[in-house]
């Protein structure tokens, strides 16, 4: 496969996913790498081109298939859904309309996917709130894709240069996360993460798991989740030949530096800030004299589905979106991670 089909969703039409994409295709490499194309609406996608002053450098090519497609660097095709009314958008404006478009081109970019047409499938951001408005009650791209795929294990994978992390709960309260760690989702997690490792070429991984609790417990003094529930998944995973390096949970507070360290491919986090936070420190970089964001860089890669999805990790932009001045150093990241699981696949 020398260059698979990556089908890029545009995200909340009132966020900056269509600039983004149009960044990311600006790159000549890509179009060497892979064969993109935008699912979304094309008068927004037209509109990015001229707030990013490209227009007479790119044109659009609307299509209704993928067999339409042209795939050549200075045409970015796009698989027109013709949903959004773009003297009704508002840029940056939660709306019905624009959470029914997002919805519809992630419903669109996994059917496509399931059939064949695309090898792959990145997302730019959407808005739960939006997507909620319209009647799609969701919490996130992972659970659309999951209903969508009919899968019932999965999780989602961070990723930023060799920082990767899975969570055994992801959008549910602290609450309720906590008594999510139960021994058998803490073994199928890890599974997932070995099986992840192995499909983007690591040979042997080493899957770091982190405990729960502050200190992971102290034997029971602060709670006993790692004694009850994590130690026995470890075990079980171990059992069959699964790399976990120190054999028992690691506490929190010390896993992340010994995974930049080396000493894991890939950490199970328990919950989603435990593993969401450590990631965005290293990969969102702020500067505080120029007041903008120097680099917003990460993946998210759904896990444990039949097809391949990868995602921006941030949110839809809209405090930036109209402006001509987001970064898309994710979204290239992401299509690029895309291209390797599609080749690997």
């Amino acid at each position: 496969m020398s260059r698979p089909i990556i089908g890029i969703t545009m995200g909340d039409p009132a966020g900056n996913g269509a600039e983004l994409s149009i960044q990311a295709l600006s790159h000549k490499e890509v179009y060497q790498n892979c064969k993109p194309i935008i699912i979304g609406d094309a008068n927004c996608m037209q509109q990015a081109l001229q707030i990013l002053g490209k227009q007479n450098d790119f044109k659009i090519n609307a299509v209704k298939n993928v067999s339409e497609a042209l795939f050549e660097f200075g045409i970015i095709d796009v698989y027109d859904m013709e949903l959004v009314d773009i003297e009704k958008r508002v840029y940056g404006k939660i709306s019905e309309m624009c959470g029914e478009a997002a919805f519809q081109y992630v419903k669109k970019v996994i059917e496509l996917a399931l059939s064949n047409e695309i090898d792959a499938t990145v997302t730019n951001a959407i808005s739960k709130e939006a997507i909620n408005l319209a009647g799609h009650h969701y919490s996130g791209h992972t659970e659309i894709y999951a209903d969508f795929t009919k899968t019932k294990k999965y999780t989602m994978m961070l990723a930023h240069d060799e920082l990767r992390v899975v969570h055994v709960s992801t959008h549910v309260s602290l609450r309720d996360a906590c008594d999510k760690v139960k021994k058998d989702r803490v073994y199928e997690v890890i599974k997932i993460a070995y099986d992840a490792c192995k499909a983007i070429g690591i040979q042997n991984p080493k899957i770091g798991v982190a405990g729960l609790n502050p200190h992971c417990g102290e034997n029971g003094m602060f709670g006993t989740e790692e004694i009850e529930q994590i130690q026995p998944a470890i075990d079980k995973a171990l059992s069959e030949g699964i790399n976990i390096p120190e054999k028992k949970p690691t506490p929190p507070d010390t896993i992340f530096s010994k995974a930049l360290g080396g000493w894991y491919d890939i950490v199970v986090a328990m919950y989603h800030d435990q593993g969401h936070i450590p990631l965005k420190v290293k990969g969102f970089v702020y500067n505080k004299e120029l007041k903008k964001w120097d680099a917003v860089a990460g993946i998210n890669v759904t896990l444990g589905i039949p097809v391949i999805r990868v995602s921006v990790d941030h949110g839809t932009g809209f405090d930036l979106a109209g402006k001509g001045v987001s970064n898309e150093i994710s979204l290239s990241n992401s299509i690029e991670y895309a291209i390797l699981l599609a080749k690997n696949k």
